[in-house]
């Protein structure tokens, strides 16, 4: 491996990921240490907590089933928000559109982000247009930024994740990503698998006021899925997880996807996913309360911080055993979010 190279690998959140960001990116731009590196950074404004992320979409295709790319910018963004326990406010919207792109396609996609928006309950304020030439993009990327508003006092961060903790996630696992792996592939399934693209905010508004203190970690498992997002979580903390197999939603048709063509629905990507570490005082009332919310009627626990120190991850096995789960070092499944 060319280490003088740029891979696409080094997009995957993965390990060449994570090699790309301690090696040169973090270092070089602001070098914010390891327990800061969430889906948002806070800041002090006057005296108010303010939450402030970015991200790019480069998904390929920009249609699939249950979204496109403007629902998915919308959405991404809106949930990096809130896994700081942040109430989203305010987006920007970046278009990168190659030349002889659809004006039709075009319109689809904005009225899509302008719908998830509203039903976010945030505002498009701000934006940017560039028009590249043909062949100099892949049809369009879209970068949205996020400013929210953190309403209470509670520190939510992966750095927060303490023995006892209980890991909850709210609903299968693999669907984003197994729903645009078959579109771009043109894969004919007997039973439509949809993305489960969908803003978390109010789902996480509801977690944090049945929880409050007790809610230590969020996080949403997209790039890497859930496996990558949980190691994250354990090298934060600097403990030791361990999630059961048999306790993890997936559904019928995902499983049997991911069974046929080889791939771990643990490392395929999410965007409608949320993963909470939780005390155990109020581990089943936060779970209940999820199951009351229309993004949470899946939630199960998945597993719990057994233990300080390692950051490792470890999975009890439905045959009994105990294996060791890692990040992998590029990705399945490509521009999938």
């Amino acid at each position: 491996m060319n280490k003088d190279l740029i891979l696409l690998g080094h997009g995957s959140g993965g390990k060449l990921s994570h090699q790309l960001l301690d090696d040169l990116i973090i270092p070089t731009l602001s070098g914010i240490s390891l327990a800061g590196q969430n889906d948002a950074a806070l800041v002090d404004a006057d005296g108010r907590r303010l939450a402030f992320t970015t991200d790019s979409y480069v998904v390929d295709p920009v249609f699939f089933p249950g979204g496109n790319i403007g629902t998915l910018a919308v959405n991404g963004t809106v949930n990096d928000l809130a896994m700081m326990g942040a109430r989203p406010l305010f987006l920007s919207a970046g278009l990168i559109i190659e030349e002889g792109f659809g004006r039709d396609d075009l319109g689809i996609i904005l009225a899509s982000m302008r719908q998830a928006a509203d039903a976010a309950g945030v505002r498009i304020v701000t934006g940017d247009t560039k028009v590249v030439p043909r062949g100099k993009a892949d049809r369009i990327f879209i970068n949205t930024s996020g400013i929210g508003l953190v309403e209470h006092d509670f520190t939510i961060s992966g750095a927060c994740a303490r023995p006892g903790d209980r890991i909850i996630i709210n609903g299968t696992v693999g669907d984003h990503g197994i729903a645009v792996m078959a579109k771009r592939e043109g894969l004919e399934l007997q039973t439509d698998i949809v993305s489960d693209c969908a803003p978390l905010n109010g789902l996480v508004a509801d977690i944090i006021a049945e929880g409050g203190g007790d809610v230590h970690v969020l996080r949403d498992p997209t790039r890497g899925g859930v496996a990558t997002t949980l190691k994250e979580i354990a090298l934060q903390s600097d403990v030791t997880i361990t999630i059961r197999e048999d306790a993890i939603p997936l559904a019928g048709p995902v499983r049997g996807v991911c069974a046929i063509l080889g791939l771990d629905p643990l490392y395929v990507a999410n965007e409608g996913k949320l993963l909470v570490a939780v005390a155990p005082p109020a581990a089943e009332r936060v779970l209940a309360r999820m199951k009351e919310h229309p993004c949470g009627g899946a939630a199960a626990i998945i597993g719990e911080v057994t233990g300080a120190g390692g950051g490792k991850l470890r999975m009890e096995t439905s045959v009994g055993g105990v294996r060791a789960v890692e990040m992998l070092a590029g990705e399945q499944l490509p521009r999938i979010c």
